[in-house]
């Protein structure tokens, strides 16, 4: 009998089984214009999984992503927010180039997202990062959050949501910076949490919302959404690093939950 550990593949070799199902897909009209479907790349065992629109004319050429003039704009958000392509893993929501850079279509979401949701379970990444209009109207609707779906875009961008346990922070796609360059410093801004998010709260391991949730007393949305999430939006984070008292009974927005007390 063969060993259970050596009968179970490594999470590469599933990704790169199902990647040969994204190249060879035919579930759309999209098949017969494209040349590369592209497949996900980056950090398969990071905590960031982020998901753009479409590959464009160049990435559909060369079959890699960002590496037109949107990818330019990402590399120096990314430059910016202090972290690299290798911290991350990327993917599009349709694998196929959009003729003339049109907008998706729903029969093509719907065909190609089968494929998204596959590289969701395969990866499991905790943070979800939607880029632009497209990939978070899917990602958003997709984890049953309608009534963030029909906010204006503008109320979206750089906040953080928990749905279905993950955390899901949008952000507006890096192509829009093509068209009116004068945005960098607020796409900055939002792009720069990116580093917040790669890691946990260096307190978590010792914090007592970690030791209430364990125990069940406390909701985990407070340790996905802060201890690892936001965790630089956290009270209890700045008290700690400023050597300020807090009881254990305080919660990440500085509320205090005398049931824990």
């Amino acid at each position: 009998m063969i060993p259970f550990n050596e009968m179970k593949s490594t999470l590469y070799e599933r990704l790169a089984a199902y990647n040969s199902v994204i190249q060879t897909c035919q579930r759309c009209g999209l098949a017969c214009t494209r040349r590369h479907a592209l497949c996900g790349q980056g950090n398969i065992e990071g905590r960031i999984m982020l998901i753009a629109q479409a590959p464009g004319k160049m990435e559909d050429q060369k079959g890699e992503m960002f590496i037109g003039t949107s990818g330019k704009y990402l590399d120096d958000l990314l430059k910016r927010a202090a972290i690299t392509r290798d911290d991350i893993y990327m993917t599009n929501l349709i694998k196929c180039s959009l003729p003339g850079n049109r907008e998706p279509r729903i029969s093509e979401i719907d065909a190609c997202t089968v494929h998204l949701m596959q590289e969701l379970v395969l990866i499991d990444p905790e943070i979800i990062i939607p880029l632009g209009y497209w990939a978070t109207r899917y990602i958003l609707g997709n984890f049953n959050d309608q009534s963030v779906v029909k906010n204006s875009l503008k109320d979206i961008w750089g906040k953080l949501y928990l749905v279905k346990s993950k955390v899901v922070y949008p952000l507006p796609h890096p192509s829009a910076l093509i068209y009116k360059t004068s945005r960098m410093p607020e796409f900055a801004e939002k792009y720069r949490k990116l580093k917040v998010l790669l890691k946990p709260c260096k307190w978590y391991p010792v914090c007592p919302i970690k030791h209430f949730t364990d125990q069940g007393k406390l909701d985990p949305q407070w340790v996905r959404l802060y201890c690892r999430g936001d965790w630089e939006s956290c009270v209890r984070y700045h008290m700690e690093e400023n050597s300020e008292y807090h009881p254990d009974w305080m919660l990440p927005d500085g509320t205090l939950d005398e049931q824990l007390r």
